[in-house]
């Protein structure tokens, strides 16, 4: 599995990536592997407040549906619209063209309570 050091984890298997006052956010590898292929992702609502660990959206498979959890508290800023054509992007590039939505912390800070790719691949 891929994991890439220098973003963080969630044990939900969301990942989280710095980008400038905002964080970008998706599923794992791990995760994107263990569903197999996706067919239709549910994306949160542009503009929405989620605390962190609710429910932010859900991604389908052919094999089943799994819930996209919140990382860290915030607003949803922008949600990757080329996902409603091709949920495939995750399957091929969870970490890049992959990404699911951008959120707008509460707290920048929060990042650094969430998991390391050690820390998250020992769990797995």
């Amino acid at each position: 599995m891929n994991h890439p050091n220098d973003l963080k984890y969630v044990t939900t298997h969301e990942w989280v990536k710095p980008d400038g006052d905002f964080i970008i956010t998706g599923i794992t590898d791990h995760a994107q592997d263990a569903l197999g292929d996706l067919v239709y992702i549910e994306m949160p609502e542009v503009g929405s407040h989620l605390d962190a660990g609710v429910q932010a959206g859900v991604v389908e498979s052919v094999k089943t549906a799994s819930d996209i959890h919140m990382p860290i508290s915030g607003t949803i800023i922008e949600v990757n619209e080329a996902l409603d054509e091709d949920p495939d992007f995750i399957n091929d590039d969870p970490y890049g063209k992959g990404w699911i939505y951008k959120i707008k912390p509460d707290n920048i800070n929060d990042i650094d309570s969430l998991l390391n790719s050690e820390a998250y691949e020992a769990g797995l």
